[in-house]
């Protein structure tokens, strides 16, 4: 099993990258560990103690139990990825079963802090983006998909988003065998990284 580790500020574009990996890759050989799948259950938080929750610290998320889970997908045993909402901050009672595939993406934007997690990792891609970029990216997504104003978009970046990029998640480039500048939009990076791939696939 290969594991590849892609993380990157938010809104720098890893989610088209996984997607273009993924279609370059023949079918069924491939699995997605989501971070974001694995935030701790806050649902037992008020509406006003949600809005200060820190998404893009580490200690936001289970990292034990992801790690556990990639443990068990490298043993041959499939896994109950969970289901949470940014929306109630709670994980749902249901979950995903993830099958152990020949290549085993884990993607987000913290997965390169956590040390037994990288170690785990046979390749570490940091898809890097200009802040400008990645701040109307956040907007839109913010706006269309967890229900946030304009306003309350722009607090939470300046308040989380960015001190917490600057402290944690920009620092873990020197841990990437691989850096893409441009973020999805870097096709011959991407082209390299499923090429380097496949080349393992029939190894």
């Amino acid at each position: 099993m290969l594991i590849i580790g892609i993380a990157g500020g938010s809104g720098s574009g890893k989610t088209t990258v996984v997607k273009k990996i993924i279609r370059a890759l023949p079918g069924s050989s491939v699995s997605v560990i989501s971070q974001d799948s694995y935030y701790k259950d806050n649902g037992h938080l008020n509406a006003e103690e949600r809005k200060k929750i820190n998404f893009d610290h580490p200690e936001s998320i289970e990292f034990d139990l992801l790690i556990d889970h990639l443990d068990k997908l490298s043993a041959g045993e499939t896994i109950q990825m969970p289901i949470y909402s940014y929306v109630t901050c709670a994980r749902s009672s249901e979950t995903i079963p993830v099958k152990p595939t020949k290549v085993v993406i884990v993607e987000g934007i913290l997965v390169l802090t956590n040390a037994e997690l990288r170690k785990r990792m046979d390749i570490k891609i940091y898809v890097d983006a200009d802040g400008d970029d990645r701040l109307m990216r956040i907007i839109q997504r913010d706006i269309e998909e967890r229900g946030r104003t304009f306003t309350e978009v722009l607090k939470h970046y300046d308040s989380f988003v960015k001190p917490m990029h600057l402290q944690f998640i920009d620092p873990t480039k020197r841990f990437a065998d691989i850096i893409i500048p441009q973020g999805g939009a870097n096709q011959v990076a991407i082209d390299i990284v499923a090429s380097r791939i496949r080349m393992n696939l029939h190894d």
